[in-house]
């Protein structure tokens, strides 16, 4: 049988060979339509590896969020709960010493307002109530950032970005910044560092969360952020997380949410798959055109070779050998045709990315994945057995007598 089979291909490729010309234009459908197919697919791939580059670049994929939901849902209706769990500085501390998993806890207090200068004037800032900062935030330009013992401590200091330091400062050096005072409602704190400069951002004022009452951070209750050592152990942390939280802290089981940025990587990835079919599908019709183009070669092949067919089949040839002959070469047309396609649609897509960079500036590229090539190669094998069926049959069933008679 493999051996019939490889006859079968090879007779098939000798009968391209001799009507080369004209196949190349009866496959012209295809070849457009698996190349468009070839330069969507691969600018689709190539725009999810950019995306998820963007998204484990500006988030770490080791994160996890803790946030409290302060509403729920009343005849889908949001209300706020008139009691619900939160953390303070003494309950975070307790719950990162109740993990195990390793992992580096952040808890932060976030509220715009006006803050009182030692010049008496006044001004807005974002004041934030932290235990620390991430390593890739807390960069400094002058001074330094308060201690663990001064946190614990209840210390009133304080450090500020850049752009809150060049307020306080006014015309002079930021480092005169340092050892101002500042007052925010009953809080007056010394400010003892100054971060460096982002560009352009809003002023920031960073005190020790612990200077803050239980009633302020229940009105606005902090966000919490663990970075676990190991991306393994994310989704572990995040079970143990939200079974801790529900038995110590919790009034009920809607009080938290514990989200990581897996979920957006998955998230992000759905959307393409989902772009990617229906791309596919409105381009498949292209590819369809190409697979009657492959039909209506075979079909004129067996006009031409009635008397080769009718000689065959006086000789000795089954329907099933015939069958397979013009199936073969039904296959190999296609397969030859999505070739051409791929090299058409891997040179139209490098040809796209400059075009895309130009209007864009991104950098971005597109990306040619083993699923792609499978997925023409599939393409191909089921557009020759789906529209070669046909002629293959008309070639099986003509009478050897009536075939060599139309000589």
């Amino acid at each position: 049988m493999f051996k019939k089979l490889l006859n079968s291909f090879a007779l098939a490729l000798h009968n391209i060979r001799t009507r080369l010309f004209h196949t190349l234009l009866s496959i012209l459908g295809i070849v457009i339509g698996v190349g468009a197919l070839v330069t969507v697919l691969s600018l689709i791939d190539g725009l999810e590896k950019f995306a998820k580059e963007q998204i484990t670049t500006t988030t770490s994929l080791k994160a996890v969020m803790i946030e409290t939901n302060t509403y729920k849902r009343v005849n889908d209706v949001g209300v706020q709960k008139e009691d619900y769990g939160y953390l303070n500085y003494e309950r975070f501390k307790t719950f990162s010493g109740a993990i195990t998993i390793p992992a580096t806890g952040y808890i932060e207090f976030g509220k715009n307002s006006e803050v009182l200068l030692s010049d008496s004037s006044k001004v807005g800032v974002g004041v934030n109530g932290v235990n620390a900062l991430h390593p890739t935030l807390a960069v400094l330009e002058t001074g330094r950032l308060f201690t663990a013992e001064e946190l614990t401590a209840k210390t009133p200091v304080a450090f500020a970005n850049y752009s809150f330091a060049k307020q306080v400062a006014g015309k002079d050096s930021v480092d005169t910044a340092l050892g101002q005072t500042i007052a925010y409602k009953d809080k007056v704190v010394k400010v003892v560092g100054v971060l460096k400069s982002k560009g352009r951002e809003k002023p920031e004022l960073y005190l020790p969360i612990s200077l803050f009452s239980d009633d302020e951070l229940k009105a606005d209750p902090p966000r919490v952020m663990f970075e676990v050592d190991e991306v393994e152990q994310v989704q572990a942390f995040k079970k143990d997380a939200e079974l801790w939280l529900r038995s110590n802290v919790a009034k009920d089981t809607t009080d938290f949410r514990v989200m990581t940025n897996e979920g957006r990587v998955e998230q992000a990835a759905k959307g393409f798959l989902l772009f990617r079919i229906v791309m596919g599908m409105i381009v498949g019709i292209s590819v369809i055109v190409g697979g009657i183009g492959v039909m209506n070669v075979l079909l004129i092949s067996v006009n031409e070779r009635t008397v080769e067919i009718g000689v065959r089949k006086a000789m000795g040839a089954k329907k099933r050998d015939i069958l397979l002959q013009f199936l073969a070469e039904s296959v190999t047309v296609s397969l030859f045709g999505s070739l051409l396609g791929l090299v058409f649609g891997i040179l139209f897509a490098m040809g796209a990315v400059p075009v895309i960079k130009a209007f864009a500036d991104v950098p971005f590229e597109a990306a040619y994945t083993l699923n792609t090539f499978m997925v023409i190669t599939i393409i191909a094998i089921v557009i020759g057995i789906v529209f070669g069926t046909y002629p293959a049959m008309r070639a099986a069933r003509l009478n050897p007598v009536d075939a060599i008679r139309r000589e």
